[in-house]
């Protein structure tokens, strides 16, 4: 019987393979280009579908609503009504975060305070905000205050929520630490419980967001004309009279650009520079 004997190798002996990744498998790695090509898919999907459906009235074709949507841009007034509703969306989104974080800085100070958001959260958060535009018409009449009404609304909650959930789960380690410091009150809220809870935040300001937003388009389609103009979903509202689908379709489109501009570029940059740079999430 023969034995073999383990031979160990120092380790300056030891180097390591790289394999350099292709242009191809390069170019795969980066998101923006992942989703492009699943944007471009959904494209040619759609122009099929619309070719066989053969029904421009009821669904128009890719490049139809690419032309309408060019069009709207370059002649019409997309723009214009794109800026009012983002103006109204920014100014009831502002208003209901800083009321969201009142909310959950007083709920997690003081047991009292807790418990009033809890009854308030489970009250009011399962009420669509779309239900509140009747008493939104009576209170404030036809315009912008209607439309901040139920922006507040659809975004306090939900963040307000979110926020309150993330202060909970901060570890005692952390509330000892700060207490350690001598922080108290806003200043504790501000420098330990906020960036500690700062993933649940940032979720809650997407849904709000999210919320905030479906909730304008569709109370633009209700009683939109806010400031002499109206909106985008007024925009679309007015095109659905004239039975011109394709500039509809235009008007839906740019709900969702806005949508994933706003998701790309502001959000996505936030998880960036912040929770995922402090190694909250991969």
């Amino acid at each position: 019987m023969t034995q073999s004997a383990a031979v160990t190798l120092p380790f300056d002996s030891l180097t390591v393979v790289e394999r350099p990744l292709s242009p191809l498998t390069r170019l795969w790695n980066i998101p923006m280009l992942r989703r492009g090509v699943i944007l471009a898919m959904l494209a040619v999907i759609w122009q099929i579908y619309a070719g066989l459906a053969d029904n421009p009235l009821m669904f128009p074709s890719f490049s139809g609503t690419a032309t309408a949507f060019w069009d709207a841009v370059t002649r019409g007034t997309l723009l214009a009504k794109s800026w009012t509703s983002v103006q109204v969306l920014l100014l009831g989104y502002a208003i209901g975060v800083s009321i969201a974080f009142v909310l959950a800085g007083i709920a997690a100070s003081t047991r009292m305070g807790e418990d009033l958001l809890a009854t308030l959260t489970a009250m009011f958060n399962p009420l669509p905000a779309i239900a509140l535009l009747p008493l939104a018409l009576l209170w404030f009449g036809l315009g912008t205050p209607s439309l901040l009404f139920v922006l507040v609304h659809a975004v306090l909650w939900p963040l307000a929520l979110n926020a309150s959930a993330g202060f909970s789960s901060v570890s005692e380690t952390l509330r000892m630490a700060g207490r350690n410091y001598g922080l108290t009150g806003w200043r504790y809220i501000a420098r330990i419980l906020i960036p500690a809870a700062f993933p649940a935040i940032l979720t809650g300001l997407k849904i709000g967001w999210a919320f905030a937003w479906r909730t304008l388009i569709a109370a633009e389609l209700v009683f939109g004309v806010a400031s002499g103009s109206g909106g985008l979903g007024w925009f679309i509202f007015e095109n659905k009279n004239r039975l011109e689908t394709d500039y509809v379709f235009a008007g839906l489109g740019t709900v969702i650009i806005i949508g994933l501009l706003v998701e790309g570029l502001i959000f996505r940059t936030i998880e960036r520079h912040t929770i995922r740079k402090w190694g909250m999430q991969r």
